[in-house]
């Protein structure tokens, strides 16, 4: 199983300090993180897009072209792309670019977007919320798989046998579908033969197995090769050298960024108690020290069968030194464990 990291890069005032880092700053943080995951040996690092205040990064592409020139082995994605407000053709050049520059680490992952700031931005309606999605992905699975493309859509523009340049080193270039708990957006990701990509970010991650049971179930219903079936995990979490300091650590920086987006969506306000559950043996965080959070992948492992997973660590502008630890401990204590585990 593959292990990394993701980040949307947040940008919201430090709850402890009151200050806010300021974007550059925060950029060159970002960069770090992904060269010191790459140097412990972690398998993925991605990065998010969001057109808001309090998040850093609009184009993910652009901070993963500084990463790939300082990094070597570490496969670099989106995390996701909002492919229902952008252009499949610009995508697909954008990442076959980023491609060429790492020598084939680039990869994809396309949602519908879980905020919606990027459909007024860029003229698009939600009330063609799915459709812009659907179309899009086919426009984008199309321009990969030919480099010349004909294509007439609705909400897309005509394209008359033109080639799409340049093109990636690999081939095919990977797209992976991120989805919540949208069992019509398990179906189509299988469908299309594409690896899924699940978020899980509350709740107990038992309820989630029926969707990957649907996904593996349609994939194969649809024809394709079983071999080629990719299912990653993405959840948040934190890792320190006790369990302790993970949870005093984490707690107010997670409570902050929880809450201000519940605000927005008419959660009620995070509770310790709550946040105790999630962090317990049942609870969708991955936190703890390094074998507590071994022991919490290799459950959901057990549960899903999954071929990646990915945490967000940086949670609400988490310090930067202590994302690195945590970073550093999840190359050198928590993977070793889970590919002890795992070979046996």
């Amino acid at each position: 199983m593959q292990l990394g990291v993701y980040t949307f890069g947040d940008l919201i005032p430090d709850p402890i300090t009151g200050k806010t880092i300021t974007p550059e700053k925060r950029m060159k943080n970002l960069i770090e993180e992904a060269v010191v995951a790459d140097e412990v040996g972690l398998d993925v690092f991605g990065i998010g897009e969001h057109h808001r205040e309090d998040f850093l990064i609009s184009s993910p592409v652009i901070p993963l072209a500084a990463i790939a020139a300082l990094t070597k082995n570490i496969r670099l994605t989106s995390a996701v792309n909002v492919l229902s407000s952008d252009d499949p053709v610009r995508v697909y050049q954008d990442f076959a670019q980023l491609d060429l520059i790492s020598g084939g680490r680039a990869e994809i992952m396309v949602g519908r977007g879980s905020f919606i700031e990027s459909f007024p931005l860029f003229g698009y309606s939600l009330t063609d919320y799915d459709e812009l999605f659907e179309e899009k992905l086919n426009m984008l699975i199309k321009i990969r798989d030919s480099e010349k493309v004909t294509w007439s859509g609705t909400y897309t523009q005509t394209i008359n046998g033109r080639g799409v340049y340049p093109r990636s080193t690999q081939d095919p270039l990977p797209i992976w579908v991120a989805v919540g708990g949208n069992p019509p957006s398990v179906v189509r990701a299988a469908s299309l033969g594409l690896p899924l990509a699940l978020a899980i970010i509350g709740g107990p991650p038992e309820r989630f197995a029926p969707l990957i049971n649907l996904y593996r179930e349609a994939y194969l219903k649809y024809g394709h090769n079983p071999k080629n079936l990719l299912v990653s995990i993405n959840s948040q979490g934190f890792i320190a050298e006790n369990s302790k300091k993970a949870t005093d650590d984490y707690w107010p920086y997670y409570e902050t960024v929880m809450n201000q987006i519940g605000k927005e969506r008419n959660w009620p306000p995070i509770t310790r108690e709550g946040f105790m559950s999630s962090i317990g043996p049942a609870g969708s965080l991955m936190l703890g020290n390094p074998e507590e959070v071994a022991e919490k992948i290799l459950k959901q492992y057990d549960l899903f069968k999954q071929n990646r997973f990915l945490i967000q660590i940086d949670v609400g502008s988490m310090p930067h030194e202590k994302v690195l630890n945590a970073i550093r401990l999840l190359g050198e204590k928590v993977a070793p464990i889970i590919h002890s585990k795992l070979k046996n």
